[in-house]
């Protein structure tokens, strides 16, 4: 376990100039929840996180679909619930909520619950539903672990980028996620399952490095600063803490407590291992690509597969099914 590293110290520079002082001493209040919340608050920050790039994109479409330009939501809605008409949809932490207005568009039959802390993101999502017309999702700014659910309401729980920042996760997924289901019921995740508070071993982190090295330095610029990114140290559970004392609390135990629940329909796992340390805050470089940034994305790319054949994925796509 890193406690802290070299890492923490730049990262904090970065989020002043990327995010402004205030935000960065909004991390020193005393009430956990609240340190949590400012993290997710602003829905209109521009950021140069690895998931602006078209090309990651689609490399996330090929693994999980088959297809580079087929989302999830719509191979989802295509192969597993073609016939099921009708269905109740919750989810769990929606956030901006744009995965669960593009499964509302696909099937204006289903209805779709958003449950999250930040009413903030979820006004913008209202707003955006608004504008399609949707009238078959609604939103609750709630807290979804002391929220007094109906149980057995819904037939399908889906967590977006949010079950990894539950703890306690074998608790969570028996007295939350399977309680609102009806029997026979699915829960679709799109996660990160790694190592807790992001504490990737040494090879992972070498790896990292190695995917730094493969990008040329006039596209390791990190955005909004003068600095550059030239290597990888890890994240320091301290700062982790501070930052967002949700993040990955208890990651690791997503895929063995879902086991422990579920039955797998279908697991995906399409990695991010290298992609989500070494391109942060230089994403921007690669969001309108030519020959050059398209070759440099694949030597990453093909050096994240090589890692991925000895370790496990960091990234899931799952379905699964009530035992």
């Amino acid at each position: 376990m890193r406690i802290i590293t070299t890492e923490d110290f730049s990262d904090i520079y970065i989020k002043i100039h990327q995010r402004g002082l205030p935000f960065v001493l909004s991390k020193f209040n005393i009430n956990a929840f609240k340190r949590t919340q400012s993290a997710f608050n602003n829905g209109n920050l521009k950021t140069a996180n690895f998931w602006i790039i078209p090309d990651v994109r689609k490399r996330w479409n090929r693994l999980i679909t088959g297809d580079e330009n087929q989302l999830y939501e719509d191979y989802l809605t295509k192969n597993y619930f073609k016939d099921k008409t009708n269905l109740k949809l919750i989810s769990l932490g929606s956030g901006v909520c744009s995965h669960e207005i593009r499964l509302a568009e696909l099937r204006p039959d289903w209805e779709v619950h958003c449950y999250d802390f930040s009413d903030k993101l979820l006004q913008n999502a209202a707003k955006s539903a608004q504008e399609k017309k949707l009238n078959n999702i609604s939103f609750f700014a709630e807290n979804v672990i002391t929220y007094n659910f109906e149980p057995q309401r819904y037939d399908i729980v889906f967590f977006h980028a949010s079950l990894h920042h539950f703890d306690k996760m074998d608790d969570f997924l028996k007295n939350v996620a399977v309680k609102n289901l009806k029997p026979g019921g699915y829960l679709i995740i799109n996660e990160f399952v790694g190592n807790n508070r992001l504490q990737y071993s040494q090879e992972q982190i070498n790896y990292i490095n190695k995917a730094i090295d493969l990008i040329p330095k006039k596209f390791r610029k990190i955005f909004k600063t003068g600095l550059y990114k030239n290597s990888y140290s890890g994240s320091g559970v301290l700062r982790m803490i501070a930052a967002d004392p949700s993040e990955c609390v208890d990651s690791i135990s997503i895929l063995p407590a879902i086991h422990r629940y579920f039955n797998v329909i279908e697991e995906k796992p399409y990695g991010n291992n290298l992609l989500q340390s070494a391109l942060k805050d230089i994403a921007h470089h690669f969001v309108n690509e030519d020959a050059e940034k398209k070759e440099i994305l694949e030597r990453v790319f093909d050096l994240e597969d090589e890692f991925l054949k000895t370790n496990k994925s960091d990234f899931v796509f799952g379905i699964y099914q009530l035992k």
